[in-house]
């Protein structure tokens, strides 16, 4: 579970292996990887996933069996998330997790099926034939550096104990097991092979078996390596404390020029009547004619990050648009004549040698995007990673990757991470399916300051918090409780001189308070505020609340 990292001198020169960190959900880990690779592959400029190699180990129950592995197969090839392709070894033990009966653990003939979806070629060996097995990686292997795809080995062995040391396996699966208990292990096998063949002479067997376990013996329990561009240093980050400040404001002058720069129409675009509208209205906030929308706010915050040499990488369900229609980091031109063809993403576009912005409309899938996502930032502590649920109630199919990866990897691994995620929540009169992304369930995961959780009530907060989530030496998963109706709320917008100066306020106070007056403390968040303060002017109401 801790995981491991070495470097591995090779005739070909050094070969860095890591092992990631993983829960016992293990397949969990497998999109985790994946992001992981995705990220090492981006430092090296690894386009086409020649350097960095991802392998994933599966149990063939679980292959089968774990929709977190369809859906990672799902995003294989597609654009923000390909790896060129992946190495899956399956141990298949023919009993599954602990004693199952392979009549109930699949409806396909193979385990390896489910790779079948992406046209992966599918390598069955026998455990027992050391040699095959090795063919079958060199196979593997050159399939996968030609063709940039993934490839499957279905290892057929055994499992001579049950799922630990203690279990009897025999009790429900006794015919399997007296054959089991019957057979030459494969070491042994193997060593009567080389024998027979005049390879190895008598006792050579044993002997380089004690050699091989002195050699594990002498291995460090973790192997020290030097930091270098590729490997993530979080040595800065760590004894951090929460309160730790950062100056989040930007020169008035360069959010103007920002502001014009993502707002500006592209050439030779028709766009739609109401993105027109959206960037006109930007261009007037750039100049301060009006307050800035969260959708304004937001940008800027990545415009500024990006010029400032932190890249930005942002994926979700409808996260290019925004699914309440306020983001727009992606424009489309409405006469294009293909598919593929006119699209203009400002926030590329800003200076020549900005740091590099992704935003990605990700497949139909929770749990395997937001593991992606949480290992990509496991390896790019430097950079603004975002993961935005299409509704707040939706992270409830990723609660895996919450529970065992985001609230739980520093206390389980010493591991710390940067994540960001965007869940939107609120009841906005679309019903109990898309409205709660369950504060109180993050606030029960929370404990020793392992998450933030920040529910923004003013534009001009979340162009703070973001900054302040890459610019400070601190690293904590940060869980932003998005708004709906406040995206356009006017009582939401925020002078463009407020991103100038100040910060971000963990309590912002009522402006219409008077402290002198004030007897009664009202705290609340996020669209409550705004209710409660238009029902006071409507009953005409003395203010004696503060928020």
């Amino acid at each position: 579970h801790q995981g491991y990292a070495r470097t591995v001198e090779t005739l070909a020169g050094p070969i860095r292996l890591a092992l990631g960190f993983n829960p016992s959900h293990l397949e969990v880990v497998y999109p985790a990887v994946l992001g992981w690779v995705r990220a090492q592959q981006q430092k090296r400029g690894d386009l086409d996933g020649g350097l960095v190699l991802p392998v994933a180990v599966h149990g063939d129950a679980a292959v089968s069996g774990q929709g977190v592995v369809m859906e990672a197969l799902n995003m294989s090839a597609t654009r923000g998330f390909s790896t060129g392709g992946t190495i899956h070894v399956v141990i298949n033990n023919q009993i599954g997790f602990t004693t199952s009966d392979p009549r109930d653990t699949r409806s396909s003939l193979y385990c390896t099926d489910v790779v079948k979806m992406v046209e992966a070629p599918v390598l069955h060996v026998n455990g027992d034939d050391p040699e095959a097995v090795l063919r079958a990686v060199k196979i593997a292997f050159d399939y996968r550096m030609a063709f940039r795809r993934d490839v499957a080995i279905d290892l057929v062995c055994y499992r001579r104990l049950g799922h630990n040391e203690q279990d009897e396996p025999i009790v429900t699966q006794p015919a399997m097991y007296h054959v089991i208990r019957d057979h030459v292990p494969v070491r042994a096998l193997y060593a009567d092979r080389l024998a027979a063949r005049g390879d190895i002479g008598a006792g050579d067997a044993e002997a380089m078996t004690a050699a091989f376990k002195v050699e594990m013996d002498r291995m460090p329990a973790r192997h020290v390596r030097p930091y270098t561009p590729y490997i993530a240093d979080w040595r800065p980050y760590r004894g951090a404390h929460w309160r730790a400040p950062a100056d989040t404001a930007a020169p008035l002058e360069q959010l103007q020029e920002l502001g014009r720069r993502i707002s500006r129409d592209p050439a030779d675009f028709v766009l739609h009547p109401r993105v027109i509208m959206v960037l006109g209205n930007r261009r007037q906030m750039a100049e301060g004619a009006m307050a800035l929308d969260w959708g304004m706010a937001e940008s800027l915050a990545y415009a500024t990050l990006l010029t400032e040499g932190h890249g930005v990488r942002l994926t979700g369900q409808d996260s290019a648009r925004g699914t309440f229609f306020h983001r727009h980091a992606v424009l489309h031109d409405q006469n294009r004549k293909r598919w593929d063809a006119g699209a203009y993403v400002p926030l590329q576009n800003l200076e020549p040698d900005q740091a590099k912005f992704l935003v990605v409309d990700s497949l139909l899938s929770e749990e395997a995007v937001l593991a992606f996502e949480y290992g990509y930032a496991s390896s790019s502590p430097e950079e603004l990673v975002i993961w935005e649920a299409q509704f707040g109630d939706f992270d409830n199919c990723a609660q895996v990757v919450i529970d065992q990866f985001i609230a739980a990897a520093e206390a389980k691994w010493g591991r710390l991470n940067g994540l960001t995620l965007f869940l939107p929540h609120g009841y906005e009169g679309q019903g109990p399916e898309h409205s709660s992304a369950r504060i109180e369930r993050f606030l029960q995961l929370a404990a020793e300051d392992n998450i933030q959780l920040v529910q923004p009530t003013a534009a001009a907060q979340i162009f703070h918090l973001l900054r302040r989530q890459v610019l400070r030496r601190y690293r904590k998963p940060l869980i932003v409780f998005t708004p709906k109706s406040l995206l356009r709320h006017p009582d939401a917008g925020s002078p463009l001189a407020d991103l100038a100066g100040g910060g971000f306020r963990p309590v912002l106070g009522d402006p219409e308070a008077d402290p002198d007056k004030v007897t009664r403390l009202v705290a609340c968040s996020g669209r409550l505020y705004y209710d409660l303060a238009s029902r006071r002017r409507e009953r005409g109401l003395a203010c004696f609340a503060s928020n």
